[in-house]
């Protein structure tokens, strides 16, 4: 492979370190006019104070077959957590970004240039694609938008609205109604929350309500929809994380009751208490990092139990007893 042709960045995924947080590791794919692809490992110390330093690194990553699929964001790899998977096949949104790799809230990056290039080179393939849906968005609603204008629903329904033809006195009607509403202090405006109430919303703040729907947590925080999932945007969390931490509770309960049940079985309930641990160690750093995905195990523990209960219910219906949950 002749290493002056020209090349594109294919792939880049990015690795934390479980048990020292200021070492990342890179794994860069590299695309050459031949076709062939060559992958380059990088490590670096993310210092706290100081600016960040590329070390030297050892390949860990490597395997015969590499396919992107494989790695994805939150898969842990020995001690090497993947903070951001990105395939330029297809494109993350630009709320998938940490905010860690964003050079522009992240000054140090411009400290070790072979990642930062590669971070923009990613930036500027994720923002073309980010324009690309949103003008095929557009153009979907427009479309719908003439659509529905031209359909004969629409068309009664503005008809009711202008209250045309006979119903002038029903608009007067509903126009005295209202007059007298206002008048009584009754009808109430929606008032958009204040930009400094905003700006104070810190993501502490969401971590309290990240056990709630999105729209029950939007009422709390006293903001909109809208404005919450803005915020949510700003420190990185891609999707509001209520159905992975409410699915890990409920795991957790289900093993509480089941220790109950076997809590004459010393070996059983060890192993409850191994496996609900390890659920709330998963759950806490959800709520840390809200961008990272359920464990593969947690995934298949959670199918067994769904596929217990679904066994149970048919053994019920025929009169027998329950199945235990495989813990192990």
């Amino acid at each position: 492979m002749d290493s002056n042709q020209q090349h594109s960045l294919s792939a880049l995924i990015v690795f934390e370190n479980t048990m020292n947080k200021e070492l990342v590791r890179s794994l860069h794919v590299y695309r050459f006019e031949d076709g062939n692809e060559k992958q380059v490992e990088r490590e670096f110390l993310f210092k706290k104070r100081g600016s960040y330093v590329e070390m030297v690194a050892t390949p860990i990553f490597k395997v015969k077959e590499f396919r992107v699929s494989d790695f994805f964001q939150g898969r842990v790899f020995g001690v090497w957590l993947s903070i951001f998977v990105f395939d330029a096949h297809f494109p993350p949104t630009l709320n998938h970004i940490p905010p860690l790799l964003l050079i522009s809230g992240n000054a140090k990056l411009k400290s070790i240039p072979r990642l930062a290039d590669d971070l923009k080179k990613v930036f500027q393939l994720t923002f073309q694609a980010d324009e690309l849906r949103s003008a095929s968005q557009r153009a979907l609603e427009e479309a719908g938008e003439r659509d529905r204008e031209h359909s004969p629903r629409f068309r009664r329904i503005v008809q009711d609205l202008n209250c045309l033809p006979d119903s002038d006195d029903m608009c007067e009607c509903h126009a005295n109604e209202e007059l007298e509403q206002c008048a009584s202090g009754n009808m109430q405006r929606k008032r958009r929350a204040a930009s400094e109430d905003v700006a104070k919303i810190s993501l502490n703040d969401l971590v309290k309500y990240f056990d709630l729907p999105i729209l029950e947590a939007s009422r709390n925080l006293k903001v909109g929809l809208t404005v919450l999932k803005k915020k949510c945007r700003e420190f990185g969390i891609p999707r509001w994380p209520h159905r992975k931490i409410k699915s890990l509770d409920s795991l957790i309960h289900e093993l509480q009751d089941v220790g109950q049940q076997q809590k004459d079985d010393e070996v059983a309930v060890a192993v409850v208490t191994k496996r609900q641990e390890k659920l709330k160690e998963e759950r806490e750093s959800i709520e840390r990092k809200p961008f990272m995905e359920i464990q593969t195990d947690t995934k298949k523990f959670r199918q067994d139990v769904f596929k217990r209960r679904h066994k149970a219910r048919a053994l019920k219906s025929q009169g027998s007893s329950s199945l235990p949950i495989q813990l192990l």
